[in-house]
């Protein structure tokens, strides 16, 4: 299976009784296993889990450290791209050229890098002096 195929099916488990988005996400890491997340929703909106926040967890809990190809797929009319907050997730544990593919239910796919979907990322190197 794919790992945008992957991302499909664990869209379907989505939790989104209020916006009925539901998004799926599934990364491989570098360690080689796949990862999948889909976004979870609260009556308390800010309270919700994004899906790639979802998939990095995963991987974290399984033991593994760093993404090293990330997909994203939601029904939507244009591949839906991470928000703010999760591409700093993505930053924290990928390497700036690691590929996000991102993708439509209609087959529609946008492929970009994790630095061009976050240029100056914060990162460790700025509390330097911490």
């Amino acid at each position: 299976m794919s790992l945008l195929d992957a991302a499909a099916a664990v869209r379907l488990n989505a939790h989104a009784p209020y916006s009925g988005f539901k998004v799926g996400a599934a990364l491989r890491s570098v360690e080689g296993r796949e990862h999948r997340g889909c976004n979870v929703e609260n009556i308390a909106y800010p309270e919700g889990t994004c899906a790639e926040a979802g998939a990095i967890a995963a991987m974290v809990a399984a033991g593994d450290s760093r993404i090293a190809e990330v997909a994203v797929i939601a029904d939507s009319p244009a591949p839906v791209p991470p928000c703010g907050g999760c591409r700093q997730k993505l930053a924290e544990f990928a390497d700036g050229d690691v590929v996000v593919t991102l993708a439509t239910t209609d087959g529609a796919t946008l492929r970009m890098t994790v630095a061009e979907l976050l240029p100056g990322a914060f990162n460790a190197d700025h509390m330097d002096r911490v």
